[in-house]
């Protein structure tokens, strides 16, 4: 295999360490060019004749760009040589795996987990299966961006693929003794003896940030807001009220509903909360009845689209901009009507989808639209926030935000990364007073939302319900300057 790129400094001396051994992980933050380093590292294994065929596992929707990838660096399409597989697809293929156990039981091959973090859970199919097919190659390799995405524990699965010798432990629960303190719920309270994890896997890994190798230009960050229309306003208080009494700090997806129901309200649903009420009898054998939620069903809050404030401002944002622009949304239906819209303002095909309804065809191909001439991509994160390089577009707006600083991160990095050479503007658009701002300032701190709500709930609560009442009373009226100087003295906002 000839290589017609050249290295960069930190890369090749991440292949100069990893080279010396068998087994490794890369852990290169996006755009610092993990697959020019892994190349190297096969064409130096393959010139000794250690292996003899690769399997490259990976996101499904990162793999027509690491076939790119793999065609610039090497200026040819090496499909005899290398296997590339969806890291998902493992989870229910059975003709997929069978393929892949037979290339690992017959040639001498280098398994590479690309996005690692995706086989941290052991109990997982995927993880199962390609730990399964690690047990037959004797060269592995892990990439990620980071070491930990969330906690510790992530540790376990993706070094026990590589060798279980590393770590020292033959099962996850023999790690969870040693690592993990749960409280009585069953919830990872702390992680212990971190300093021996990080000395057992320091001689098989290598670790850069972009900011330790790269000069790229700077990231600017800018947040938007705007009002919610009156009626929307009351709408978000009913549902946060309704929502709000339900909240178990002892069951997380309580916390999930009431987000997502306040999401759905914010980006322009109405929201209806079905309740069930239950009738039992108490120990005193006394009639107690008992309501619950059994689901909530959202619908269209404006006649049109056009009207909603949302949409508005990013009309108002876009206006000021002459330039492409990388649009994420949460919603599905957010994507669909942005892109109908920027197509009727803007010319069709001015705007391209690219979420998961998609299938990969068809993903690609706009892809290369966005590429060659559309100005749009608005995209989610869970297909766009891995593999796109995107260095030939310099703005971002996300028009809303999902909890996760994970994604966010490698979102972000689609545009900043190696080849870019502008400014990145990076804009969040921002209902004014409502749940919207606690996601940014969460994902300022890279703080989880959940976890943050959970450990405020007991002592927030009341002061919860009210700044909800100071605001439904007075945010309406002449007041409401005063009161928000008010809340704001006193902390019963967050910052």
């Amino acid at each position: 295999m000839k290589l017609v790129t050249e290295m960069y400094e930190h890369q090749r001396r991440a292949v100069e360490k990893l080279s010396k051994i068998k087994i490794g992980a890369l852990y290169m933050e996006m755009g610092t060019g993990k697959t020019r380093a892994t190349l190297e590292l096969i064409k130096i294994r393959l010139e000794k004749k250690r292996i003899e065929h690769v399997i490259w596992l990976c996101p499904c929707s990162v793999k027509e760009n690491l076939r790119r990838d793999i065609i610039k660096h090497t200026g040819e399409e090496n499909t005899e040589l290398i296997t590339i597989c969806g890291i998902e697809t493992l989870s229910s293929s059975i003709a997929a795996n069978l393929k892949l156990l037979e290339l690992v039981q017959n040639k001498n091959c280098y398994l590479i987990v690309d996005e690692s973090n995706m086989v941290k859970n052991h109990l997982a199919k995927r993880t199962k299966n390609i730990i399964r097919l690690s047990e037959y190659c004797k060269y592995k390799l892990i990439l990620n961006g980071t070491p930990i995405t969330r906690n510790e524990a992530d540790l376990y699965a993706q070094w026990y693929l590589l060798d279980w010798r590393v770590l020292g432990y033959k099962s996850y629960w023999s790690f969870a003794a040693n690592h993990l303190e749960f409280d009585d719920y069953g919830r990872l309270r702390k992680t212990l003896n971190t300093d021996y994890l990080t000395e057992k896997i320091a001689p098989y890994s290598y670790q850069i940030k972009k900011d330790e190798c790269l000069d790229l230009p700077e990231k600017t960050y800018e947040i938007q807001y705007y009002n919610l229309t009156d009626e929307q306003d009351k709408h978000y208080e009913y549902v946060a009220n309704k929502l709000f009494f339900y909240v178990d700090e002892i069951e997380p997806h309580t916390i999930y509903r009431m987000f997502t129901g306040l999401q759905n309200v914010i980006s322009g649903y109405k929201v209806t909360v079905k309740e069930e009420k239950e009738e039992f009898y108490n120990q005193y054998n006394e009639k107690v009845i008992k309501s619950r939620i059994i689901g909530m069903e959202k619908s269209r809050f404006f006649e049109s689209e056009k009207e909603n404030p949302r949409i508005q401002k990013l009309l108002e944002i876009i206006d000021k901009i002459d330039s492409k622009i990388l649009i994420f949304c949460k919603y599905t239906d957010e994507i669909n009507s942005i892109v109908e819209i920027l197509n009727e303002k803007y010319g069709e095909d001015s705007a391209i989808p690219f979420n998961g309804e998609l299938n990969i065809k068809n993903r690609n191909k706009n892809l290369d639209k966005f590429r060659n001439g559309s100005r749009f991509l608005v995209a989610n994160k869970s297909c766009g926030a891995y593999g796109l390089n995107l260095q030939f577009c310099n703005y971002i707006i996300y028009y809303s935000n999902d909890f996760d600083f994970g994604t966010r991160a490698q979102s972000e990095d689609r545009v900043h990364r190696i080849g870019q050479n502008k400014n990145v503007h990076i804009i969040d658009i921002c209902a004014a007073w409502t749940l919207d701002e606690r996601i940014i300032n969460c994902l300022k701190k890279k703080e989880n939302l959940v976890d943050t709500f959970k450990k405020e709930l007991e002592e927030k609560k009341d002061e919860e319900f009210l700044y909800s009442w100071i605001r439904k009373k007075y945010s309406r009226n002449k007041k409401f300057n005063k009161m928000v100087k008010y809340i704001d003295k006193y902390d019963l906002r967050e910052e």
